[in-house]
């Protein structure tokens, strides 16, 4: 859990530099790209390439592909359509992802893991929920195409390292899930990229490096090695604490008109998912499909 809420607190931060510095000033292709080639740059140095079940290294790279590549590629796509209190809101719908794919790898049904999704979906709405204005549509499927290859990447790395033990730490082996994403963020870049739109100051400059080794290099890894110490239903709970988070950073530091009464109703009732997820545990919930 420490590892999950410290990436949380992570991404809290990003998400305001992006809408600072980077949203509609720095090319978003370049921007996932160089995120990606940062993060690459970390651990391939110090990856095995020998000695691993070809599976988990496949896997990786899939993990890699959907959790950062898709993902991002559509999230930043997404910022043409839609407004932010939009994106915000579009997204809450991830833990009902991965509580529902965790369930189908695993070939059960656990009630109490999608209540616990369910609830903490419910603290994110109340938080960031707005009218809706405008054409949207198009935002809102690549939102969902978003949340839904982020919540199949860190679902996958779970079981992918629960199926395939080996004696390496993770660290020695991550770089695989940085060059899945790279054969999607390079392609995406090289056919749709804007070479006029490049970072043209040190400070755009600084927070791409910043996203690169925090957010994404030392952010990812965080997340997945805490995905594989924490059961489905805290996970997708997880998935959603980015929201009043990145609303506190949001006003601490930039002062931005923000709803604290729906901010701490919302955060208190994420923190209710926590619970009943931890009762959910406690009796057993999981039910065998068929």
């Amino acid at each position: 859990m420490p590892y999950l809420v410290t990436v949380n607190l992570l991404w809290a931060f990003s998400f305001s530099l992006i809408g600072e510095y980077l949203a509609g000033r720095v090319d978003s292709d370049f921007a996932v790209l160089v995120r990606v080639a940062i993060a690459a740059l970390v651990f391939v140095p110090i990856m095995r390439w020998r000695g691993l079940p070809g599976r988990l290294v496949g896997g990786l790279w899939l993990a890699g592909a959907l959790q950062f590549g898709v993902t991002y590629l559509c999230l930043y796509r997404s910022f043409a359509v839609l407004t932010v209190p939009e994106v915000l809101l579009f997204t809450v719908l991830t833990p009902i992802y991965v509580t529902l794919l965790d369930d189908a790898l695993a070939r059960r049904f656990n009630p109490w893991a999608l209540l616990a999704a369910l609830v903490a979906v419910a603290g994110g709405v109340a938080i960031r929920f707005q009218p809706l204005e405008g054409d949207y549509l198009m935002g809102f499927l690549l939102l969902q195409l978003a949340n839904a290859t982020f919540a199949a990447g860190q679902v996958l790395c779970r079981h992918l390292l629960a199926r395939h033990p080996t004696d390496l730490p993770l660290y020695r082996f991550f770089g695989h899930f940085f060059l899945g994403a790279l054969v999607l963020a390079l392609p995406s870049w090289l056919i749709f990229g804007n070479p006029a739109k490049l970072p043209h100051t040190a400070l755009q400059w600084g927070v791409l490096v910043w996203m690169g080794l925090f957010a994404t290099a030392l952010g990812m890894f965080w997340w997945v090695k805490g995905s594989t110490r924490v059961d489905a239903g805290a996970l997708a709970v997880m998935n959603e604490l980015h929201v009043p988070l990145g609303l506190l950073v949001n006003l601490l530091i930039w002062n931005r008109d923000a709803d604290l009464k729906k901010i701490a109703l919302g955060g208190g009732v994420i923190m209710l998912s926590l619970v009943l997820n931890r009762v959910g545990r406690r009796r057993g919930g999981a039910v065998a499909a068929g």
